[in-house]
């Protein structure tokens, strides 16, 4: 028995590759198993190769497997494109439609079963992927009840007669599987799960899930991958708690009416993509200057352009952190895994009206979209705070006729933020350079004064836990760093370095900017070499950190731009290969 299997499905887009996927990693959720999944599709409707990799343990997982025990392959092209991943003792599940054929070098074990021949006898091709799944179930000795309940809740709103046709396609593949379990070699056995289901979300669910416990009631927003499901989330559950999302014309009316709603007192966001953000960078920098709260989701992708917008990259970090023209405040989070964006969210609609500037929450495809188990989120630990937010009148002379001084300079830079309508509070709000009133100011005295005042608002800012690892005060070979998805690779591949003996630290980058200098310079003084992991090419992240902290000779960037995600295998063999070059120096 195993403590851990790798599943995958493929085939074309469009054929039910991804309810496969769903209803496989469902049933094994409700035995209680963890799950990681992580989805390649095609940026077309219909078509393109695509396939749902899942990641079934014992014990919890953050990242996908190096390798693959079961490959379910609809098609040749399947199998073409993943069974490198696959050993002797693993196993393809074959549709005979396809006439399929092992590649010249495919290690893995092929097994030929009619999955669309059974489903048209009964009635319909497109149950042959529950007779696929019923093919798993044999192979990995899984009880036929573990499907049957997920499959009456799926389709009892469809009748009895599609609920029991589907538990025959399961049942027809899972005999079908028992004719050749005799003649496979390998282990597809999982342990016993905690037969209690955990949270299993994508990363957009859950900072959908943080926006609405964090207080939010109005999304403005564009369609566009990989950010949409977030108004998706918004739009199916923000009503609930009389809140409303707009789909907007495009991303720059999405970023303007979210300040507008913001400047009115209720907490508002958008989110997007590369492309979006490069759209709403003026309207970032009108929050910036009329010093009002703006929170935006950033889902990377792969660019520039249209580039690879349904792949993975992590390609937009120096344009979030400097994009605007001109200077203004600005805080960059970057959540660690689903359950971290969850938190994370709530913190950045507390800290955008804190600050009352732009605070942009960096995701990316593989956190957006990537299905994961989530441990129960508490609630308790969610609090709200408005910061010098007013929202009752403000007692003033009654012969005082002048504005108020919405933009006072304040030792901390924060000034006093009335919501429009509070008794005493009028003021002028403008885009362009202004004095304490908000009336327009061109003036050499004034323009310093304002700009000081705005910048040292988040000179020292530091959130609870700017990063995320390992005790930082022992000496290490390796330290690695890395920042949003990349954290379940590195996790994994550092604890495969420590079991072979050498010594290795991970710091996981929860805010980037401002960067918090001090607590990664410790870490990096007590390493010998550090390496910095990202998704893209210039090794921006890396930038970053050298513009912060004193390196010396110590930095080396491991960056991956090919849309794929970071497997442990590569942070361990780039471990292994620094640790090997440092004891060739002794």
């Amino acid at each position: 028995m195993k403590s851990q299997v790798s599943w995958k499905v493929g085939g074309q887009q469009g054929e039910g590759i991804e309810s496969t996927g769903e209803i496989f990693a469902t049933a094994m959720n409700r035995k209680g198993y963890y799950l990681y999944g992580y989805r390649h599709f095609s940026s077309r409707i219909k078509g393109g190769h695509t396939n749902n990799k899942i990641r079934v343990s014992t014990t919890p997982v953050h990242a996908i497997s190096d390798d693959l025990d079961i490959l379910v392959a609809f098609d040749q092209e399947t199998i073409a494109l993943n069974h490198h991943e696959m050993r002797e003792d693993s196993v393809i599940l074959a549709d005979s439609k396809a006439k399929p054929v092992k590649p010249e070098d495919c290690k893995a074990q092929l097994v030929v079963l009619p999955f669309t021949e059974i489903a048209k006898e009964l009635g319909t091709p497109l149950m042959k992927n529950m007779v696929a799944i019923g093919a798993t179930s044999a192979l990995m000795q899984l009880e036929s009840s573990t499907f049957e309940s997920l499959i009456q809740s799926m389709f009892e709103k469809k009748g009895d007669k599609v609920v029991n046709l589907n538990v025959e396609a399961l049942h027809k593949g899972y005999e079908l599987m028992t004719q050749h379990i005799s003649d496979i070699e390998g282990d597809f056995v999982l342990q016993e799960g905690s037969g209690t289901p955990h949270l299993y979300m994508i990363g957009n669910d859950a900072i959908g899930l943080g926006a609405i416990a964090g207080g939010s009631r109005f999304m403005a927003a564009y369609p566009i991958t990989p950010a949409s499901e977030i108004m998706e989330y918004m739009i199916e559950h923000l009503p609930e708690v009389n809140g409303t999302v707009i789909q907007t014309e495009d991303e720059i009316a999405a970023a303007t009416m979210a300040i507008g709603a913001n400047y009115g007192g209720v907490r508002a966001f958008t989110a997007s993509a590369g492309p979006g953000l490069s759209l709403m960078m003026e309207a970032i920098g009108l929050s910036g200057m009329t010093e009002t709260p703006l929170v935006i989701m950033n889902t990377q992708r792969g660019g520039p352009s249209t580039g690879l917008p349904t792949k993975q990259e992590q390609s937009d970090l120096m344009q979030m952190i400097y994009g605007t023209h001109g200077d203004i405040p600005k805080i960059v989070l970057a959540p660690t895994d689903a359950e971290d964006a969850f938190y994370l969210t709530v913190e950045a609609f507390n800290l955008a009206e804190e600050y009352q500037c732009p605070v942009i929450l960096l995701s990316d495809l593989q956190l957006s979209l990537g299905k994961q188990t989530v441990q129960n989120l508490d609630y308790q630990r969610i609090e709200i705070r408005r910061g010098a937010t007013m929202m009752d009148t403000i007692e003033r002379d009654p012969d005082d006729k002048a504005y108020f001084k919405r933009y006072a300079l304040t030792e901390s830079g924060v000034s006093p933020r009335p919501i429009p309508g509070v008794k005493g509070g009028i003021h002028h709000v403008t885009g362009v350079e202004h004095n304490e009133e908000g009336k327009p100011s061109e003036a050499a005295s004034n323009r310093q004064a304002q700009m000081d005042k705005r910048m040292r608002k988040t000179e020292h800012l530091l959130i609870n836990e700017p990063v995320e690892g390992d005790d930082l005060n022992e000496e290490v070979d390796v330290l690695y760093l890395g920042f949003i998805s990349t954290k379940g690779a590195i996790q994994e591949g550092v604890q495969r370095l420590k079991e072979a003996g050498h010594t290795a630290h991970h710091l996981q980058l929860r805010q980037l900017h401002p960067f918090p200098s001090e607590t990664v310079q410790k870490a990096v003084n007590n390493a010998k070499k550090v390496v910095v992991v990202e998704h893209n090419y210039q090794g921006q992240l890396a930038n970053i950190i050298k513009m912060n902290v004193q390196l010396g000779d110590k930095l080396i960037k491991q960056t991956k731009y090919d849309g794929t995600p970071f497997l442990p295998k590569e942070i361990e063999e780039k471990g292994l290969e620094i640790v090997n070059q440092l004891k060739e120096r002794v």
